[in-house]
């Protein structure tokens, strides 16, 4: 039942996909790194609610949409310039990788729950820089 593809996923899926490419398009740096965010926190909702319903299709997918963000967020980071705010984030992203893959000893909810409010915490910090950064930049 849960397992089965809604007739109704590939149409939401494309749209998800419209909405974030037309973001992209006119956003700064700063604005493509929140989007990323986004994109990362409303995957471990889904990670969330498929561990729920055991619907491992739709956690796998959702896994590996958000190590890729994970991924790209890290890999965007300028440890030069960065100093220690940039090692600090890049070993969050790391850890954040690890309690989304397989978590021996660790409740699989728990481990999502941790990684969410983790990184919804950095992303709210870099939210609360926007106005700062946008001033700098025009």
């Amino acid at each position: 039942m849960f397992g089965a593809p809604s007739r109704y996923a590939a149409p939401s899926a494309r749209y998800r996909d419209i909405d974030v490419a037309a973001r992209v398009q006119g956003a700064t740096p700063h604005g493509l790194i929140l989007i990323m965010f986004d994109e990362l926190l409303k995957g471990i909702g889904v990670m969330q609610a498929a561990e729920t319903v055991q619907d491992a299709a739709r956690r796998n997918a959702a896994q590996a949409r958000a190590i890729s963000l994970l991924h790209g967020l890290e890999s965007s980071l300028d440890y030069a310039r960065g100093g220690d705010i940039a090692a600090n984030l890049g070993r969050i992203y790391r850890e954040a990788r690890r309690l989304l893959g397989p978590t021996p000893g660790l409740d699989r909810q728990a481990a999502l729950k941790q990684v969410y409010d983790m990184l919804a915490t950095v992303s709210s910090a870099w939210q609360a820089i926007g106005p700062e950064v946008n001033a700098v930049a025009t």
